[in-house]
């Protein structure tokens, strides 16, 4: 009997590992299949019930490289060999997600695990997205939902709030069973009401104040001349632009005199990425915006610069340019990942956002993809448009929800972007933002409680065996 148990336990596993991967899979990778993730939460819900806290870990381990490793292949071409380390402590977060969930099940049982459950996984996503040295918010539960036609719905709770809201909805499908009715009919209405909060909340409405001409070339490491043709065939093709975008890294140093010269002949206005020497071997990765007079007017350094690159330094301040149509806010490529870096944008007052973006094309289509899948969340969060210059794509121009008005492909060097920008007077922050520093706090003190408990267990037993 005892071979039977252990043999339906080890397939009972084996069952929900799969599940939760294959719904993963499909939820990252079918328009409108997002939904899936209320599956996925599921399983691992169930997968707290293994025997021991080191077989759950394992478990999750085991599951997040199946999981993140098949969308982060990319890693390999920028990292060789270091993208194995990567991927393990990368899905090393889901192992402790399901480590901590075994830990609780003894000291606060199932229902007390279903509570807890949407604030731990909340406050983990958020620190191995946001907070610590390896950071990575890619392949969050919330952009998922960036491509689909849901997004203004549910971009009503920011990124980390629709994790936090499946997570919610699958504990809750996972302990109804266990539940009296006058419980069940409490949880659900509990859970109703958090499903249809972006209905109830009140509408946003910021009404556009004024709008101008924006047009992005994408290019990837060309000559001064280059660019300056790629530029004359943009303003050819849309006379009307009153601000010009490339790309990050545009220019390996400041500004060059050239195109400072053509900003002045042609009176347009230039957003550029470049380099701000600080010293003969450090420098920040900034963006330029160059007047039509061809004078250097405001400038921004990337806060977050890639780990294990050379990036430059760290930006120790962020401002808003206050352009000639509203004030509008920039994230460097990876800055846009952040909502800690965006929020502080929106804090200031920034009427709409634009990214210039390096993704090298080597680094293949579907990179391109998911990093693609940032700028229509942040638009869609903010109730800002957002407009995204990628050196190879994927451009995008976003409006306030969320939806994509315009776009240039991967490959593209030399494709032209443009959108007539409408900027409202003030954008929101979602509450998912203080939702997920709550999430953590609770996190960090459930994993401190649980870690004394365990300690003083093992001094009780080690006394115990040495009477």
């Amino acid at each position: 009997m005892q071979f039977w148990n252990k043999t339906l336990r080890a397939w009972s596993t084996l069952w929900f590992a799969v599940v939760a991967i294959v719904s993963f899979h499909l939820a990252y990778t079918i328009r409108n299949c997002q939904i899936l993730f209320v599956l996925f939460f599921f399983c691992l819900f169930q997968l707290v019930n293994v025997k021991t806290s080191r077989r759950a870990f394992y478990v999750g381990l085991g599951i997040g490289l199946a999981i993140y490793a098949p969308h982060l292949s990319f890693f390999w071409t920028v990292f060789q060999g270091g993208a194995i380390a990567l991927w393990v402590i990368l899905s090393c977060w889901l192992g402790l997600f399901l480590l901590l969930g075994r830990a609780c099940l003894p000291q606060f049982g199932v229902m007390g695990w279903a509570c807890a459950a949407p604030f731990v996984w909340t406050g983990l996503e958020y620190f191995r997205s946001e907070l610590y040295y390896l950071r990575f918010s890619w392949l969050n539960a919330g952009y998922a939902f960036s491509d689909a036609g849901t997004l203004p719905y549910f971009a009503g709770y920011g990124v980390y709030g629709i994790g936090f809201v499946m997570m919610a909805l699958a504990a809750f499908l996972g302990v109804f069973c266990q539940l009296a009715w006058s419980w069940r009919i409490t949880a659900g209405i509990a859970i109703a009401l958090l499903l249809s909060f972006p209905a109830m909340a009140p509408a946003w409405q910021s009404p556009a104040l004024r709008s101008f001409r924006i047009t992005g070339v994408q290019l990837e490491i060309v000559s001064l001349g280059e660019t300056a043709r790629a530029l004359d065939k943009a303003i050819q093709k849309f006379p009307d632009t009153d601000l010009l975008v490339l790309s990050e890294y545009a220019f390996m140093g400041p500004v060059p005199k050239l195109i400072k010269q053509w900003c002045r002949k042609h009176h347009k206005y230039l957003v550029a990425g470049g380099e701000e020497p600080t010293s003969p071997s450090q420098y920040f990765n900034t963006v330029f915006v160059v007047n039509p007079q061809g004078e250097i007017v405001f400038h921004q350094a990337k806060c977050v610069p890639v780990q294990f690159m050379k990036d430059g330094l760290p930006a120790t301040n962020q401002s808003l340019w206050d352009s000639p149509w509203g004030k509008l806010g920039f994230g460097i490529c990876y800055d846009a990942s952040y909502t800690r870096v965006t929020d502080e944008l929106v804090r200031q007052g920034a009427q709409g956002l634009i990214f210039p973006t390096m993704d090298v094309a080597d680094w293949g289509g579907y990179q391109h993809q998911l990093h693609a899948r940032i700028a229509p969340m942040r638009a869609a969060e903010y109730a800002l448009p957002v407009f995204r210059l990628c050196s190879s794509g994927i451009s995008q121009f976003v409006d306030p929800t969320g939806r994509v008005l315009e776009s240039a492909p991967f490959p593209g060097q030399g494709e032209i972007m443009s959108a007539q920008m409408q900027l409202p007077a003030t954008g929101r922050m979602p509450p998912g933002r203080w939702l997920a520093l709550f999430s953590l706090g609770i996190t960090i003190a459930l994993s401190a409680s649980l870690a004394i408990d365990c300690a003083r267990d093992r001094f009780r037993n080690l006394r115990t065996a040495a009477k």
